[in-house]
């Protein structure tokens, strides 16, 4: 394995340019935000995990600003009659009408949940709280995988908070998220819950070992220890470096995974998989997994480019056969502020991971 790509100092230059007084621009052109396509519930919560992350790093007084926003946003965006939160807001501030996809309203769930455990007591915790209860007997309906799943990582997030309310929404979501995924325990040629592997993989197995651990339940972590394992053993090039699946054919059942476009959401669901099942095996080997995620972004992958511009805090919106997509929008940015934060603190943790391929023999 070569040596770790560097790490880079915080950097919120794009972040800042494609927000203004409401949100996060969900497209660009180029480095340019573009209004036209004004803001969406799903983006505007990732950068409100983006900032929490970065008070860890800049302080509170730094991302106070954005974390009000956002919160504010996810305010606005819930319905109370319906218990759901809304998605497509126009850039004049108004709402596209219809229902908010399962996507949207688990991903605002996590965002919250991570902000009730790490906002300080005060009124703003108390909205946040509130905010939180309000939508989550929804996420006992969603029924897709991937909702749930993230559904499960933001009851766990806020476990810590509210164990009693909390917990047992928890189990539920988790009860549902196993029936879902444990049937492909049984077929070794294809150990993944649906016919074909899309979009944001890892979060899959990351909600499994993480509500593996939390709930005390050894065969939801082994199911997911197993998922992910034959995710990373499947996307690794032959030279040892990540190739995630991408977005043109995506992956079915019986076919090789489409390799362009590569996108970053992608790859930081891999990093984000790989942490967590470090923190549960303590096995070097998800080190290797989660820097050769990390090292995509720096030109470490199919074509030697560099999806990330560290120096602004930006990505461009994924990796194509004749290149990088040159615009720069909210998730591809946000996903790479993620991937950044997660190994940062791993890094500054003192774990090192050891030479090796990515994807070695267990």
């Amino acid at each position: 394995m070569p040596e770790p790509a560097p790490v880079h100092p915080v950097s919120r230059v794009h972040l800042d340019e494609l927000s203004d007084d409401t949100g996060v621009f969900q497209h660009a052109n180029g480095r340019r935000p573009d209004p036209r396509h004004g803001y969406c519930t799903d983006d505007v919560a990732r950068a409100l995990s983006v900032d929490l992350l970065h008070a860890r790093e800049l302080g509170w007084v730094a991302v106070a600003p954005s974390v009000e926003r956002g919160i504010r946003f996810l305010s606005a965006a819930f319905d109370p009659a319906a218990g759901r939160f809304r998605n497509f807001r126009r850039s004049d501030g108004s709402w596209v009408d219809g229902p908010g996809s399962e996507d949207a309203h688990a991903r605002a769930l996590l965002a919250l949940g991570e902000a009730v455990a790490a906002l300080p007591a005060g009124s703003l915790l108390d909205r946040v709280s509130g905010l939180f209860a309000a939508a989550l007997p929804a996420a006992l309906e969603l029924t897709y995988i991937r909702p749930r799943a993230v559904a499960l990582l933001a009851c766990v997030s806020a476990d810590g908070a509210d164990a009693g309310t909390v917990g047992a929404a928890g189990r539920s979501i988790a009860n549902a998220l196993w029936v879902a995924c444990e049937p492909a325990r049984f077929d070794p040629d294809w150990p993944w819950p649906e016919h074909a592997a899309t979009y944001e993989n890892g979060v899959v197995p990351r909600a499994l070992i993480v509500g593996g651990v939390a709930l005390g339940r050894p065969r939801m972590l082994g199911l997911g220890l197993a998922m992910l394992d034959w995710l990373l053993e499947q996307q690794v090039d032959a030279a040892g470096h990540l190739s995630p699946v991408g977005n043109r054919g995506w992956w079915p059942r019986g076919r090789s995974p489409a390799r362009f476009d590569q996108q970053p959401i992608e790859a930081t669901s891999l990093l984000l998989a790989a942490a967590a099942a470090h923190d549960a095996t303590g096995s070097d080997r998800y080190l290797q997994a989660m820097e050769a995620a990390y090292a995509w972004y720096l030109g470490t992958n199919d074509l030697g480019l560099p999806v990330a511009e560290p120096s602004r805090g930006a990505a461009f919106d994924g990796l194509g056969p004749a290149g990088v997509n040159a615009n720069q929008g909210a998730e591809s940015t946000l996903m790479w502020l993620t991937a950044l934060e997660v190994i940062r603190r791993r890094r500054g943790s003192g774990v090192v991971p050891a030479r090796g391929l990515v994807g070695a023999a267990r």
